[in-house]
This record gives structure tokens, C-alpha cells and sequence, in this order.
């Protein structure tokens, strides 16, 4: 059974940083691309950042400059480093993952939602 267990999140002020963690667990053949998206209050979810297994990321335009998306493919783990928080910047965070469960077959996980709450 994979599963993508998320960690961090929280709350913060305006200005200031938090962390988020996801780590692939169970049995798989390897890991392409990982991402975190959010779903705000009253709006769909949307791509936060992305990162390949070779290391080539991708961000949102609202997040560029502020939030920074890493990989340990050691640990099968991504992180979302978030600063200079907004209070938009509020909202469930979904990591997600493709993963190659055999040579031949890969499908798509989400993990479970942690609420960030950036106060003003």
C-alpha cells in the first residue's frame, strides 16, 4: 500500500515561515514527479510547485521568489519551504506523487491536506 504522509503546516503572521513534508511510503518501483497543490476557501485546487526526479521545478506565479519545493529521493520525501507568507498564501496543502509502482505501471497519490493559516 503507498501512501504519501504529509507533515508541517500550522499557523504563521504575515512575514513568516513554515515547512511542509511528504514522505512516500510503502512499496514501488520509483518516484517521477512530486507536487504540492492547495485549495483555498471558496476555490479549486491549484498547483502550488512541482518538482521532477531530475530535479527541474515549476511554481505557481503567486509563490515564485517565496516558496521553494525540494526532493530527497533517497528518503522519497518533498518539501515545501514557504517565507515571506501572505495571508492568501491560507489554505489546504495537498502533497501529490507519481509513482512507478512497477517497471510498466505508475499512478497518481495524494496525500492528506494540512490547513496553513497565515494571519495578517
Amino acid at each position: 500500500q503507498v501512501q504519501l504522509v504529509v507533515s508541517g503546516g500550522g499557523l504563521s503572521q504575515a512575514g513568516g515561515s513554515l515547512r511542509l513534508s511528504c514522505a512516500a511510503s510503502g512499496t514501488f518501483f520509483s518516484i517521477n514527479t512530486m507536487g504540492w497543490y492547495r485549495r483555498a476557501p471558496g476555490n479549486q485546487r491549484e498547483l502550488v510547485a512541482e518538482i521532477t526526479s531530475g530535479g527541474i521545478t515549476n511554481y505557481a506565479v503567486s509563490v515564485r521568489g517565496r516558496f521553494t519545493i525540494s526532493r530527497d529521493n533517497a528518503e522519497n520525501t518533498v518539501y515545501l519551504q514557504m517565507n515571506s507568507l501572505k495571508p492568501e498564501d491560507t489554505a489546504v496543502y495537498y502533497c501529490n506523487a507519481d509513482i512507478r509502482i512497477t517497471f510498466k505501471y505508475t499512478y497518481n497519490y495524494w496525500g492528506q491536506g494540512t490547513q496553513v493559516t497565515v494571519s495578517s
